[in-house]
């Protein structure tokens, strides 16, 4: 069946492009809210250390609560949980402004986030046919990156206008209509085997797979040098430049183009290049756009640099999760997604407290020069392992 005529798969398409085009309002608000109260870089990257922190224990578990319960209920209410603990933001702040709430209510909503990213990579095999999945994983890519360039755009002028409390209140609202807009997706219940075993099972899987070990890997290291960079964008926009929120929404929109390009592409990419010569060109055009922010461009160019970065990011990442769910069997996908991103993520944290850490020390150009510089190089390393393999997808894993 044709993806355009696939009813369920369509709504989920359109429902979660609604939910990403507000959840794109936290990914502005919240950093701008922060900012706004206290001006220090540093506690920005205290805080998405902290988000980072709580997705890393969450993945833990995420993958073995999306084996066992009924997944579309678990998605429904991971929707309304986060739609709850957005809401109580702009609640607070309508009375007094409250920064302790920032971390304590980012991280539990990363951690539920984690939970239902989780589990909605476990459901599109359910959704479309195997050879479909790279396909459908760039539409839903796609799509999704067409409502991140008016979210943040529109974010900016909420958050101008209104204050970055009431953008937030907005994002809470998304996660509402979501929730309800998936009761109406049915599901193909098709798990051929019982789900035992926790988090270890799916990390068994992972390390008996040599190009998913391999991408697992480098991925932590890539994680680690790019996981403040939305911070990092913001504060420049906002301190060197002087930029205002609805500008900064603006470059983020535009941005957010790059990985609608991604998106567009990848499916006839990989299968003109083969998965290596894809993951790794695309990995290596997000390094070679980051360093040029050495170059100390203004918002455009930030714009443009950033746009290259979410293209190869996109197309890298689109690739990554359209492997695992060709080679990993349904019963066992939610831990082994858990694994993958629990170790690649573990050093994200420590990267964004670094990064920003020396931004203060030694500014935004440099910084994002060296960063960029660590993520090509990355891509070169990964042309002496496995991940160079054209046609991983028919591959099995050793015992």
């Amino acid at each position: 069946m044709s993806l355009w005529r696939n009813k369920n798969f369509n709504i989920f398409l359109v429902i979660q492009a609604l939910s990403v085009g507000g959840d794109s309002f936290s990914l502005i608000a919240i950093p701008l809210l922060l900012l706004r109260e206290t001006g220090s870089v540093v506690q920005m990257g205290v805080l998405t250390g902290l988000s980072g922190a709580a997705s890393l224990l969450t993945g833990a578990f995420a993958g073995v609560v999306a084996d066992r319960l009924d997944r579309k209920k678990l998605l429904i209410a991971c929707d309304i949980l986060r739609g709850v603990l957005y809401a109580l933001i702009p609640i607070v702040w309508a009375f007094s402004p409250q920064i302790w709430l920032l971390y304590v209510v980012v991280p539990l909503a990363v951690s539920v986030g984690m939970i239902f990213q989780v589990t909605y990579v476990t459901v599109v095999p359910s959704l479309v046919d195997r050879e479909q999945l790279t396909q459908a994983n760039g539409r839903l890519y796609a799509v999704y990156a067409a409502a991140g360039v008016g979210g943040p755009a529109f974010a900016g002028l909420v958050s101008q206008a209104f204050g970055p409390a009431v953008a937030l209140g907005i994002d809470a609202a998304t996660f509402a209509v979501s929730a309800g807009g998936l009761l109406f997706v049915r599901l193909r219940t098709s798990r051929g085997a019982v789900a035992r075993g926790g988090f270890l099972e799916g990390a068994r899987f992972l390390w008996r797979h040599p190009v998913l070990r391999s991408l697992t890997i480098l991925l932590t290291f890539y994680i680690f040098l790019t996981a403040g960079l939305d911070d990092i964008v913001i504060y420049y926009l906002k301190h060197d430049l002087a930029q205002n929120d609805d500008t900064v929404g603006l470059v983020l929109g535009c941005a957010a183009a790059g990985s609608i390009g991604g998106a567009a592409v990848v499916a006839r990419v990989r299968k003109l290049l083969g998965f290596g010569a894809t993951w790794i060109a695309a990995v290596a055009l997000s390094g070679a756009t980051v360093a040029c922010a050495g170059l100390g461009p203004g918002a455009v160019g930030i714009a443009a640099i950033m746009a290259g970065f979410l293209l190869g990011g996109a197309v890298a990442g689109i690739c990554s999760q359209s492997l695992r769910q060709e080679v990993t069997p349904g019963h066992l996908l939610g831990r082994v997604t858990s694994a993958f991103w629990t170790v690649h993520y573990a050093l994200g944290p420590l990267g964004a407290a670094l990064l920003t850490l020396a931004v203060s020390q030694y500014g935004v150009p440099r910084t994002m020069l060296t960063a960029g510089l660590g993520m090509a190089l990355i891509g070169l390393l990964a042309t002496l392992t496995p991940v160079r393999r054209p046609r991983p997808e028919g591959r099995q894993p050793t015992a």
